[in-house]
């Protein structure tokens, strides 16, 4: 006889403020200041950095990095658009689209968050019908958020996986 899985915790949006490298622009420290970074998404995808770090340039880019993504990558604030930003490597030359802004960013990790668990016991076939949700929350708050087949996108192919299916939250 199998035994069911157990219950996961619902994840909450944890906004924390950070303060920005002395190299940041004034701009880039009062978003990070005031508006904060998510404490956490779900998996690995996105773990913030203890403390915000200058990039310099990367991809003729100045980028203040929050976040680790993945193994190797860094989310990041790109200091001239203050778009998000996602650099796959430490050594990677090029930075990949995330967010429109570091607020939009938030309310994305919110609307994910707030969807999870994505799935329960026996919905495997579901799985790419809840990708799909994601996809249409997240571009419903942040129309660019897939615009470079990025961090989001990865996200998504991830759900469809069942990559999910159960986390610990």
């Amino acid at each position: 006889m199998s035994q069911p899985l157990p219950q996961l915790p619902k994840p909450e949006l944890v906004l924390v403020r950070v303060e920005a490298p002395p190299e940041a622009p004034a701009q880039i420290a009062i978003d990070l200041g005031e508006t904060g970074i998510p404490a956490g998404l779900i998996g690995y995808e996105y773990r913030p950095l203890s403390e915000p770090v200058f990039l310099g340039e990367i991809g003729k880019r100045g980028l203040v990095a929050i976040a680790t993504s993945g193994l190797f990558g860094r989310i990041a604030v790109d200091v001239a658009t203050r778009h998000m930003v996602q650099i796959p490597t430490i050594d990677s030359a090029r930075a990949r689209h995330v967010n429109s802004d570091l607020g939009s960013f938030n309310r994305c990790v919110a609307a994910v968050i707030e969807r999870f668990p994505f799935y329960v016991d026996g919905d495997e076939g579901r799985y790419e019908e809840v990708a799909e949700e994601l996809r249409d929350l997240i571009s419903g708050i942040d129309e660019t958020a897939f615009a470079d087949n990025g961090f989001w996108e990865t996200f998504c192919d991830d759900v469809v996986i069942g990559d999910y299916a159960d986390w610990d939250a």
